[in-house]
């Protein structure tokens, strides 16, 4: 096969993996407008949301601080320390907080989710909802990526608090700022609409990390090791469509 029909096959190849992509996602946003399981969406929740926590915590508590030790390094070169405070907050919660949030999860729930329905095509188990006259879509995708779309956004929020925290911390014990005068330019810089435009960013991104795990896992092949690459390429794609969502919506919200 000479180059040109390599870059042609490739070409092709991806054509038609976003055209099943885009169907896959058509199915699950009809279905999310119709009947579901709340059994299913409560322990999605759990799973997506709760257990989620510590890491989207701590990942939020050291980014904060290393963005305040960052930002006080530059600053210090155009005797412009004062707006560490400032530029953390703004910082996290209108970028960072979102994209970290949804980071963490694509690794740890876009993997699980296509983990677990990649076994369960494996194992049968998804023809068996088909005989029972259950519909799949409904049963495992619609409770994941309903789960998704609201628990980011309250991560995020949760991370938004630990991030600032973060570079509080820092901003008091390592860069000697006055606790109150930081707490203070960290308020009064933040508008609503920061919050806002964080919080549906996060939204966009929870329905794309579960839509990857759960398209994956859906489609994957060859046993174990099928199962094995529907977990990598759902991370992998889930990471590419963050960071183009999150360009595209910065676009829009700017």
């Amino acid at each position: 096969m000479n180059p040109v029909q390599a870059l042609g096959r490739g070409v092709l190849s991806l054509l038609r993996s976003l055209g099943a992509m885009t169907l896959f996602a058509g199915s699950a946003i009809r279905a999310l407008f119709g009947p579901f399981y709340a059994g299913q969406l409560g322990l999605q929740l759990l799973r997506i949301g709760f257990l989620s926590l510590p890491v989207v915590g701590l990942t939020a508590l050291f980014t904060g601080a290393a963005l305040a030790l960052n930002i006080y390094v530059g600053g210090a070169r155009f005797n412009a320390e004062s707006f560490v405070p400032n530029i953390v907050a703004l910082g996290i919660v209108r970028e960072l907080g979102p994209v970290i949030a949804a980071l963490m999860l694509a690794g740890r729930v876009s993997s699980g989710i296509a983990a677990e329905i990649g076994a369960m095509r494996a194992t049968e188990q998804i023809d068996a909802l088909h005989t029972l006259t259950i519909d799949p879509m409904r049963y495992l995708v619609v409770p994941r990526i309903l789960a998704g779309i609201i628990v980011l956004p309250l991560l995020v929020l949760v991370a938004n608090v630990i991030g600032v925290l973060g570079g509080f911390l820092v901003g008091i014990t390592t860069l000697e700022f006055d606790p109150t005068v930081y707490i203070r330019n960290s308020w009064d810089i933040l508008e609503s609409w920061d919050v806002i435009s964080g919080l549906i960013k996060a939204g966009v991104f929870g329905f794309l990390l579960t839509l990857m795990g759960c398209y994956h896992g859906y489609h994957a092949e060859g046993g174990a090791q099928g199962v094995g690459r529907a977990a990598t390429h759902a991370v992998v794609s889930a990471a590419m469509l963050i960071f183009a969502a999150n360009f595209i919506l910065t676009s829009v919200f700017v």
